[in-house]
């Protein structure tokens, strides 16, 4: 059986760490993911998919996002049920993270005002944890270093510069 899941898109509050009370760190967060393709009106909708993390990699994704930031996750898909304080069963189903990747560079991350989207797609700033406490995977890239982080700027290449 194959259940894997691998979104890309940006969180939509920040991520919610608690304990559980053995001590394992667990932290929920919802990512909107934008659709392929746009409606009637020509606006691009999103799916909004319920995900948690745990152990290191919780507490590492906590402290390292916040409300906008553009995430990759990979994990799998998990149902779940349980009774509410009314007595009713409520049936949930949501991403169990395995690996996450930050998918900007932190100033840019910071330089968003939390209220409005950043288009800028640089992966300058990654980190992937696999959920293993004894794993943890931090590269980062000096941003300055890129030569496309000016955007504003066109950039001359020519077609025979091209590797297609």
């Amino acid at each position: 059986m194959i259940n894997r899941v691998v979104l890309v898109g940006r969180l939509t509050r920040d991520p919610d760490l608690r304990y559980t009370a053995n001590g394992a760190a667990v932290a929920s967060f919802t990512i909107a993911v934008n659709r392929q393709f746009t409606n009637q009106q020509g606006e691009r909708e999103a799916d909004f998919i319920n995900c948690v993390i745990w152990r290191k990699a919780a507490e590492n994704f906590a402290n390292f996002t916040k409300k906008g930031s553009l995430v990759g996750i990979d994990g799998r898909l998990q149902s779940r049920s349980y009774e509410n304080q009314q007595g009713q069963r409520v049936y949930v189903t949501e991403v169990v993270v395995d690996n996450f990747s930050l998918l900007e560079s932190k100033s840019a991350t910071e330089n968003r005002p939390s209220s409005a989207p950043n288009n800028n797609n640089n992966s300058y700033n990654n980190v992937s944890n696999n959920g293993n406490e004894n794993n943890n995977n931090d590269n980062a890239f000096d941003a300055k270093a890129d030569p496309f982080a000016d955007n504003s700027q066109p950039i001359d290449i020519s077609d025979d510069d091209l590797p297609f």
